[in-house]
């Protein structure tokens, strides 16, 4: 697979092709009212974010964002796909004023308090063709580092997924080969459970194990390279129980991501990468990529328990284990769409 960008797509600097100038995935006429409050917000607001960012560097604490897609392209619109303009914004407005890292290095400045800058890290869900199209070219092209969650059984047969089926479009899903030949190309290749499965609605050891341990050694044979990172489908703090971090823990795995919308800073569980929509709007991308502090206030918080001995063999960083009970708050759910 040639990993270029589309001849088609090319134009000076970043720029996306032209029939991409279509907003897909706009808000609604009656949500501009909103949006412009929070572009006003944000005018008002963004020295003194600019200030508290430079505080926090200086002490080795600037906060960092994980970034979740589904699909980048300019077909099809719906809730989970971002048009190859509104990506190309995102990239370009990342590489301006972020370090660009990988899952790996958000959970090692979060241990050592090293984190002299905020930072940005690119992930995707569930594995659409598409985004080998226009996407994951021009994250290699700028040498962004990526991690690119795939369902398991979805790639092996290319079965389209329930939320497109339901929506009357059964958009493409990536083949084994393309996973393959993204991994081979310096894309970090995550689980995202073997069926797409909602965690929340599992008790059974042996479904667990199946969704993910199974998966993920299935997942490694079929690529050739370790699989390291596991993204939950959905995402929610309802996902997030006990039993299938532990199982994700036993997979020897490095941690899990959630979709809630939260930032990850130093002090914090590394086990868990809380991540943010990267949402087609970009003033409230921005609002959370600035640093909203209200975004704080309520943040859910998951409660699991893991093995301090297990830890210390698998872990290249401590465990802060979780004791607080899970919650949510709809104000703090950034999730859009089925993830």
């Amino acid at each position: 697979m040639d990993f270029g960008l589309p001849a088609t797509k090319r134009s000076p600097g970043l720029s996306a092709p032209a029939d991409s100038d279509r907003s897909i995935h706009c808000p609604m006429l009656s949500t501009l009212i909103r949006f412009a409050t929070l572009r006003l917000r944000l005018g008002l607001t963004r020295p003194l974010r600019r200030r508290a960012i430079a505080k926090m560097a200086s002490l080795g604490r600037a906060p960092m964002s994980a970034l979740f897609y589904h699909r980048v392209a300019d077909t099809h619109p719906n809730g989970w796909t971002i048009g190859c303009k509104a990506f190309v914004r995102h990239v370009d407005y990342c590489r301006k004023n972020f370090d660009l890292v990988s899952l790996s290095e958000i959970q090692t400045r979060c241990t050592t308090a090293r984190s002299y800058r905020p930072a940005v890290s690119f992930t995707f869900d569930d594995g659409y063709a598409e985004n080998c199209d226009f996407a994951i070219p021009l994250l290699l092209k700028h040498k962004i580092p990526c991690t690119y969650f795939v369902s398991l059984q979805h790639i092996l047969t290319g079965q389209a997924f329930d939320h497109d089926l339901k929506a009357g479009q059964p958009l493409r899903i990536n083949t084994v080969r393309e996973v393959r030949e993204m991994a081979d190309a310096g894309i970090e290749i995550g689980l995202h459970s073997r069926t797409h499965i909602d965690f929340d609605q599992v008790t059974c050891r042996k479904t667990l194990k199946r969704e993910i341990i199974d998966a993920k050694s299935q997942l490694a044979d079929l690529i050739g390279k370790p699989i390291r990172y596991f993204a939950f489908p959905f995402g929610l703090p309802n996902q997030l129980t006990p039993q299938a971090i532990s199982m994700v823990h036993e997979s020897h795995m490095l941690g899990f991501c959630s979709a809630y919308g939260a930032y990850n800073l130093v002090g914090q569980d590394p086990f868990h990468i809380r991540r943010i929509h990267g949402d087609c709007d970009f003033e409230r991308l921005d609002n959370w990529l600035s640093f909203d502090k209200r975004k704080l206030l309520n943040q859910p918080t998951v409660e699991y328990a893991l093995s301090e001995k297990m830890a210390e063999r698998t872990l290249p960083f401590p465990i802060v284990q979780s004791k607080k009970t899970a919650t949510s708050t709809a104000a703090n759910q950034s999730a859009s769409g089925p993830i």
